[in-house]
């Protein structure tokens, strides 16, 4: 199926779970909580169980566990 056609160009309501994830509200898109870009449903990869937030990309990701502390601080030495 197309993108634009079905669940219309529109944000989908996601519920992220382990490894996967439900569809709640149809749609095509989800935001990214720390870009704001959409994310293509079909493009989807990376997400908090947790804050059930998508992200864009790894770097995204990464940045919203350092943000809520998930991550201890590393120091080079």
């Amino acid at each position: 199926m197309n993108r634009f056609e079905g669940s219309g160009y529109r944000e989908a309501k996601i519920r992220y779970l382990d490894g996967d994830y439900q569809i709640l509200a149809a749609g095509s898109y989800v935001v990214c909580a720390m870009t704001g870009a959409q994310i293509p449903i079909d493009e989807l990869r990376y997400w908090s169980v947790a804050r059930q937030e998508p992200y864009a990309d790894c770097a995204a990701s990464l940045e919203a566990e350092k943000r809520a502390g998930a991550l201890p601080n590393q120091s080079r030495a």
